[in-house]
């Protein structure tokens, strides 16, 4: 399990007139690419021989602004690798990673910290909400950490979205799954960031809260211009992206546009199909 610094829990503090325009308008305007990995590699045991494994060999992908990515594959094929180094939790072997105009691997340890603080949010499979905090206080926390208060307006759309106007005031104890989960979507947007990297976002959840999720973060690219990247197994998850990336054996293996459930299990078969055979 890869560490959660503290930063990833509570996102960006950026406060609503750093950006300018109105409130729901698209935050991330200098450009076309979000992010993007340039012929990366990620070798575990480098330098032992047999035991040297290429988690990515060669991965060259662009992420554009304001789209919806989704990112499968057969178990060890990558694709949660990926989705680490290009969030800068996870160093590379060679390569470069972009998150916007910042070269990540480029970045001490103050740099990756402001980093992940201030262009990078983050939803895991795990809430990683403080239940010692209400609903509000668990989104609003990165403006409290930087001693501000939430713009309201851009707090009210952000509630609205996530439909929890009636739960602000309860503890994560008292929420269902979905609504912490929700809660959790909520404090990822609140700060704007560049993008938005979501593990397994519906992986704890029933069909019925994991759709108000999916609904949730298709909305946000759809209505803010939020750029999300999303690691997962579920073919009717990736179905809300507006494209599906395949990887095997650490490679992009094939691309879909505009997917559907139905389209994306079958491209799943055929992959599972040929790593077994691998195997």
């Amino acid at each position: 399990m890869v560490a959660v610094p503290w930063e990833m829990l509570v996102g960006p503090w950026w406060p609503h007139d750093y950006w300018g325009g109105p409130v729901g308008a698209p935050t991330n305007v200098s450009g076309e690419i979000a992010a993007r990995a340039v012929d990366v590699w990620k070798i575990y045991g480098y330098g032992k021989g047999d035991a040297q494994v290429n988690a990515l060999a060669g991965v060259s992908v662009e992420f554009r602004r304001g789209q919806y990515t989704a990112i499968m594959g057969p178990s060890g094929s990558g694709k949660s690798t990926l989705m680490q180094c290009m969030a800068g939790l996870d160093s590379i072997h060679s390569g470069e990673v972009w998150i916007g105009g910042t070269e990540v691997g480029k970045l001490g340890d103050k740099g990756l910290t402001e980093l992940r603080r201030d262009k990078v949010g983050f939803i895991f499979q795990q809430f990683n909400l403080l239940p010692t905090l209400t609903a509000e206080e668990n989104i609003t926390l990165p403006l409290s950490i930087a001693g501000r208060k939430p713009d309201p307006v851009w707090m009210k759309t952000i509630v609205d979205t996530v439909g929890l106007g009636d739960r602000l005031k309860h503890r994560p104890t008292e929420l269902s799954g979905g609504q912490q989960q929700r809660v959790a979507c909520a404090r990822a947007l609140v700060g704007r960031p560049e993008v938005i990297f979501a593990d397994e976002p519906t992986g704890n959840l029933d069909s019925r809260s994991g759709t108000e999720v999916l609904s949730f973060l298709r909305n946000s690219v759809r209505e803010f211009g939020q750029t999300i990247i999303m690691v997962t197994h579920d073919p009717v998850a990736a179905s809300y992206a507006d494209r599906v990336i395949f990887l095997a054996d650490g490679q992009i293996v094939d691309e879909m546009t505009d997917p559907t459930a139905e389209a994306v299990l079958d491209r799943m078969k055929v992959l599972d199909t040929h790593a077994a055979v691998a195997g």
